[in-house]
């Protein structure tokens, strides 16, 4: 009330607006009344509402602008303000932003069916008791005016963080998922004896070369069971989240280039600053420093004899 009749006093006066509108609008509010409450000292929840709505809205583009009430308000608390989640979602409607909703699935694989496929050493089951210990692999596409972008992903089970990426022009397997888990190899020392690979029965992930590749690393084969639609779930969430976050927020895309280098920023913030919900709101690279200090103070390194 108080800001209609601000923008429109100059041109009918307060005293025309309230007589007018308090007829045709019930509880409208008196001359008096709004002279009373433009004299009144703003309230404490307006002040706060003043400093936190502009701090709402930039956190939210910071994270891509796909934070929902939940997340939202997991961050405030992590900024350090005491707030609850429906001040949250009060201060989101404020500061007009709202999280963004998951579209639906989009399936690319395309399997050889001449090709003998490893055992599924994972049955659904994807939880890990450490980093390392279980890799899952996905590709999906992203369309540009210069043709299609196709990504791959590795991504650790336990921390849910991408290890291993790739943008090509190609599917083709010594390119496209080779090199993405060639960079995963690379962070994690060069070896991985014992590590379960799954990935589903695409044929760029059954190839020959990509197979004898994961045996040079020392990593244990799986894939999913042919005609299943969970035998890679979590891969196919993580590329259904890049595309929903990512790419339908900032397309359309030009070149691959333009996807590779969005992609690079996108990998970076899901390890670093993104919260999931799957991991108590913690990021994939705070799970893994907690790994590692607990496992750290659990076996102390021993003390020099002479140190003192």
């Amino acid at each position: 009330m108080i800001r209609f009749i601000d923008e429109h006093r100059d041109q009918f006066g307060v005293e025309a607006i309230c007589r007018v509108l308090r007829a045709a609008v019930r509880g409208f509010i008196t001359s008096r009344g709004y002279r009373a409450a433009k004299r009144r000292l703003p309230s404490a929840r307006r002040l706060r509402d003043e400093l936190l709505v502009p701090e709402v809205a930039r956190l939210h583009a910071e994270n891509y602008g796909v934070y929902g009430r939940r997340k939202m308000h997991a961050l405030m608390r992590r900024q350090g303000w005491e707030i609850g989640r429906d001040q949250t979602e009060r201060l989101m409607r404020l500061a007009g932003v709202r999280g963004v909703k998951k579209s639906k699935r989009m399936f690319t694989t395309r399997s050889d069916k001449t090709t003998t496929l490893p055992a599924d050493l994972v049955n659904r089951r994807f939880t890990a008791p450490a980093p390392r210990r279980l890799w899952i692999c996905d590709v999906t596409y992203v369309a540009t005016w210069s043709g299609f972008a196709y990504v791959a992903f590795v991504t650790d089970v336990y921390s849910r963080r991408i290890v291993g990426w790739n943008v090509a022009s190609t599917l083709r397997s010594e390119i496209l998922p080779m090199q993405a888990l060639d960079m995963a190899a690379w962070h994690a020392g060069g070896r991985l004896d014992g590590l379960i690979h799954h990935a589903d029965h695409g044929s760029n992930y059954t190839a020959m070369v990509y197979t004898d590749r994961i045996a040079e690393l020392g990593a244990i084969p799986s894939t999913g069971t042919v005609g299943d639609s969970y035998d890679n779930a979590l891969a196919e969430a993580i590329n259904n989240l890049y595309k929903t976050e990512l790419i339908r927020q900032q397309g359309p895309w030009r070149t691959v280039e333009q996807v590779e280098l969005a992609t690079l920023e996108y990998v970076w913030w899901w390890n670093n600053s993104r919260l999931h919900g799957e991991l108590d709101m913690r990021t994939p690279s705070e799970v893994e420093d907690a790994y590692y200090a607990d496992l750290e103070s659990a076996n102390p390194a021993p003390v020099r004899q002479g140190s003192r």
